[in-house]
C-alpha cells in the first residue's frame, strides 16, 4: 500500500455511504448513487409483509433486490462497447435490465474469504481475463480483513496479521499485471467501510431494546435487528409515535429516528425500502432485540461520519499523478472518476469528478463540437482498464 501511495495517489481516507455495510457500500462504487437512491438497503433480502429474511450470501441471487433500476459501471461500459468482468463482487450474480457482467466469478458457498492462496490464484484469473479476453474493466472483491475484524476486534494482532496478508496481496496484483505485460492498467483499491471495536465484559450498558420500558415487540409488524449498530423498524399501523417516543432518548448511545427526519448528509431516508423508524449506535455498542446474541469483537454499520469507518483509498496507473496525497472524499464519487477513465457517459448519478480531477495525470478536458477523443486510458477496481476506442464528442 506505501508503494502504490509512491507510485500512485493516496488519499488521507475516504468517507462511505451510510449504511456502512457491504453490499450497500459497495453497490454505491458501482453505481455513483447513495444507498436511498440505488436501493440495495442491506446486506440481506426480506420481506416486511412474511417475515422472511436472507443472509448476505444467499441475497446475492436475489435478482430484484439488485435491480431497481441503478446501472452498474459494468453494463453502462457494456453498452458502450466496452467489455467488463466482476469477480466475487456484491452484486455480480444479478441481471440489469436483462443484462449481465460479461464475464462472472461468483464465490461458492462457504467459500474460505482468508485463503491467500486463491487471492493468488484469482488475482492471476483477473489478469488473464484482461490479457486473452481483451477485458476493460474488472471489479474484484476480498473479503477480508473484514471477516478476522469481526471475530478478534480491530486492533486484535490477528487482525494485523491479516492487514499484512491483504497489503502482500496488494503487491502480488500488481505484479501479476507486471508479468501480464499490462503496463497500461490503472489500479483502484480501496474498501466498503471501517471497522470499530465493540464494547464486551460488562463494561457498558448493552442496548437491548426489550428492556426499555414501554417498548413492545407486539407493536412491530417487522423488524431487522441483532445484526451490529443498525436497525429497522415496522410498527404496527397506528403505532409508531408509541414505538418512536419509547425509544427516543431511552438509551444515552442509542439514535432513533423517523426516516423522514434521518439527517440529510447521511442519504438514507427516500428509498421506499427503507423501514419507517431507522436505529444507529454510537461506536462500540450494538443494538439486540430480546437479547445479546451478538459476539462479534469488531463491527460497522456505524454512522458513516465516524472515523472507525472511514475507509483507505489508493490508485496507481498512467491515468494517475504519482506520489500524489489528496484530501478526503466520498467514494460515491468513484463512479464519475472510474467512467471518466474508461471513456464511457456515466448514468445518472450522485456524484462528480470535480472530487477526483486533481488526482489524473492529465485534467478533463471539454472537446469542441465534433472532435474525435481517442481514449487508451485504462481501469481497474480494483481493476480498470480502457480499450482504445473513438467515439464523436
Amino acid at each position: 500500500m506505501d508503494a502504490m501511495a509512491r507510485d500512485g495517489v493516496k488519499a488521507r481516507y475516504v468517507t462511505p455511504p451510510y449504511l456502512t455495510i457491504t453490499s450497500p457500500s459497495h453497490f454505491t462504487l458501482l453505481t455513483g448513487r447513495y444507498i436511498e437512491n440505488h436501493g440495495v438497503i442491506h446486506n440481506m433480502w426480506f420481506n416486511s409483509s412474511t417475515g422472511q429474511k436472507k443472509p448476505y450470501y444467499q441475497t446475492q441471487f436475489v435478482n430484484e433486490w439488485w435491480d431497481t433500476g441503478s446501472l452498474p459501471i459494468w453494463i453502462t461500459a457494456q453498452r458502450q462497447g466496452l467489455k467488463a468482468g466482476s469477480l466475487h463482487f456484491p452484486g455480480t450474480s444479478s441481471r440489469y435490465r436483462g443484462d449481465v457482467v460479461m464475464v462472472r466469478d461468483v464465490e461458492p458457498p462457504l467459500y474460505d474469504y482468508k485463503n491467500e492462496t486463491l487471492w493468488r490464484a484469482n488475482a492471476d484469473k483477473v489478469m488473464g481475463w484482461f490479457k486473452d479476453l481483451e477485458l476493460d474493466f474488472v471489479s474484484m472483491y476480498f473479503g477480508e480483513p473484514d471477516s478476522t475484524g469481526h471475530r478478534y476486534g480491530p486492533d486484535s494482532p490477528e487482525r494485523r496479521a491479516m492487514v499484512r496478508q491483504v497489503d502482500r496481496a496488494v503487491g502480488y496484483i500488481r505484479a501479476s499485471a507486471g508479468r501480464h505485460n499490462l503496463t497500461d492498467l490503472n489500479i483502484i483499491i480501496t474498501s466498503d467501510h471501517g471497522m470499530s471495536s465493540v464494547y464486551r465484559n460488562g463494561a457498558v450498558q448493552e442496548i437491548t431494546l426489550y428492556k426499555i420500558p414501554g417498548f413492545s415487540f407486539r407493536d412491530l409488524s417487522f423488524h431487522l435487528l441483532d445484526f451490529g449498530p443498525s436497525g429497522m423498524l415496522l410498527p404496527r399501523p397506528g403505532r409508531l409515535e408509541k414505538v418512536y417516543n419509547a425509544l427516543k432518548g431511552a438509551h444515552p448511545h442509542l439514535h432513533v429516528y423517523r426516516k423522514e427526519e434521518m439527517p440529510a448528509r447521511m442519504h438514507f431516508a427516500r428509498h421506499e425500502r427503507i423501514l419507517p423508524i431507522v436505529l444507529w449506535a454510537d461506536p462500540g455498542y450494538v443494538i439486540n432485540g430480546y437479547f445479546s446474541v451478538q459476539v462479534h469483537k469488531g463491527e460497522h454499520g456505524f454512522d458513516n461520519a465516524e472515523m472507525d469507518m472511514k475507509p483507505f483509498f489508493r490508485a496507481v496507473g498512467p491515468a494517475f499523478h504519482r506520489g500524489l496525497e489528496v484530501a478526503p472524499f466520498e467514494t460515491v464519487n468513484v463512479y464519475a472518476l472510474m467512467c471518466h477513465i474508461l471513456g464511457i457517459r456515466p448514468e445518472a448519478n450522485d456524484g462528480h469528478l470535480d472530487a477526483t480531477r486533481h488526482m489524473l495525470a492529465s485534467s478533463p478536458t471539454t472537446p469542441t463540437p465534433g472532435e474525435i477523443i481517442v481514449h487508451q486510458q485504462q481501469c481497474l477496481y480494483p481493476h480498470c482498464r480502457g480499450k482504445r476506442r473513438q467515439e464523436n464528442a
